[in-house]
């Protein structure tokens, strides 16, 4: 009974025991902070899962291909076999169509994005009609490098193609205008990963100088809108209402031409031929380019799901640092902290983070940040005040609390300074702790 007696009074004065326990606490409120991380990104996955069904009734992703001439042509493979009858080799010559595909000189587009945010419930996604005016000339066909000759060419049953991974969202009937003349563009079945138009056979390609084209159409689309600067020179201005752009892909708009504020972008690209590897025609068969595309991408910058996330992941630190404030003033005070309401003020923590997530489902991120910070910061506060009898100490918890709730909230809202600013703070805080506890009495294991 006396040895029994001795270890408890061991755990409850000994600063080493008192330490070795908030640690112990420290490690098991990470299990139901764990749980709270899983049900951010729950309902994280539920979100990009409601987004892409509000993308694929709108339209998805915008990818544009084209024009491109399409000619067939003839060639001829020659093969010998022996005929045993005459004990001869006969030569045997079987005629295969296939396609050449020509790329224009000049290819200028125009796009005018209309974007807005679309909602289902508590989620969004951010979803645009552009209207795309695009023109420019179509090459001399020159079939002369491949050695085909002009009666193996199929000029009669020539096409242009546009190719796009949208055709759900084209929204007018598409025509591409050549020497006056205007053909309709319908759907092919086509291998390629972009889903294929194409006029019927067209007549006067067979030129000997580029031809001018106008094509005109209407698309929606989510979230990015994209071309392939298939154009021996390709000129992109895109305009649009929305104030968050990400300019992606292969190449970037030229520095000067970028203007970008809260009433929405302007952007140009300058591609030619030498800054893509690839040529301007294609024998056989047209290889997928989207490897190649550039555009721009239309997000909503760090939603709730995305700081709600960021904000968890400082979970870790909050419950430490709380528990060392209230363990160097259990040290300091000698006042005894049970266990068990270590637990408590840890658990309080942790309720955090969930009212954060259900309320900014409702709210703004602030008001939703506010509201819980509020809430967990009085209710600690007022449960320090009875265990701690008094208010001075339940002030500096209070102060402390309210200050690290404002650092995080800080760091979430920055993007390019997060790591620095963290760094900074982090070793503050640090500084503050070694300072408040230089004068205890490390000694003192009684």
């Amino acid at each position: 009974m006396k040895q029994k007696s001795k270890f408890t009074n061991w755990l409850r004065n000994s600063i080493t025991a008192r330490m070795l326990i908030v640690g112990f606490l420290l490690m098991i409120l990470l299990i139901p902070l764990e749980f709270v991380k899983s049900l951010i990104k729950e309902r994280s996955f539920r979100q990009i899962e409601v987004t892409q069904e509000i993308n694929e009734k709108w339209g998805e992703k915008v990818t544009i291909q084209g024009p491109i001439i399409k000619i067939p042509y003839r060639t001829y493979i020659s093969e010998k076999k022996f005929n045993k009858e005459t004990e001869k080799y006969e030569e045997s010559i079987t005629e295969i169509i296939k396609n050449a595909y020509f790329f224009p000189e000049t290819l200028n587009i125009k796009a005018n994005v209309d974007a807005k945010s679309l909602k289902r419930g508590i989620y969004e996604s951010i979803v645009f009609t552009s209207s795309i005016a695009m023109n420019g000339n179509l090459p001399v066909i020159d079939f002369s490098k491949k050695d085909i000759k002009d009666k193996d060419i199929i000029w009669d049953k020539a096409t242009i193609q546009v190719m796009t991974s949208n055709l759900k969202g084209i929204k007018n009937s598409l025509a591409i205008h050549i020497n006056n003349t205007s053909y309709d563009l319908t759907p092919r079945y086509d291998t390629n990963n972009l889903g294929t138009l194409s006029t019927d056979h067209i007549s006067g390609l067979k030129s000997s100088k580029p031809i001018a084209f106008t094509l005109d159409t209407k698309i929606n689309g989510s979230e990015r809108l994209a071309f392939i600067p298939i154009g021996k020179e390709t000129k992109v201005a895109m305009e649009s209402n929305w104030h968050s752009p990400s300019f992606s892909g292969k190449f970037l708009p030229e520095n000067e031409s970028k203007v970008i504020s809260n009433d929405g972008f302007k952007a140009s690209w300058n591609v030619s031929q030498i800054n893509r590897q690839f040529e301007q025609s294609f024998f056989g068969n047209l290889p997928n380019l989207e490897n190649y595309s550039f555009g721009t991408d239309l997000y909503i910058p760090v939603d709730e799901y995305q700081k709600s996330e960021r904000s968890s992941k400082y979970g870790f630190m909050v419950i430490g640092l709380t528990l060392l404030v209230f363990l160097l003033i259990q040290i300091i005070s000698k006042i005894y902290i049970h266990p068990f309401q270590y637990v408590m003020i840890g658990l309080a923590l942790v309720m955090f983070y969930t009212l954060l997530i259900s309320i900014s489902e409702h709210s703004s991120f602030f008001k939703a940040y506010t509201i819980a910070s509020l809430s967990v910061l009085g209710l600690i506060t007022i449960y320090s005040k009875m265990i701690l009898k008094g208010i001075r100490f339940p002030l500096l918890i209070c102060t402390s609390l309210a200050s690290l709730y404002g650092f995080i909230y800080v760091i979430i809202q920055l993007e390019n300074y997060a790591l620095l600013v963290g760094s900074i703070g982090l070793f503050v805080i640090l500084t503050i702790i070694m300072f408040a506890s230089r004068k205890i009495d490390w000694n003192n294991e009684n």
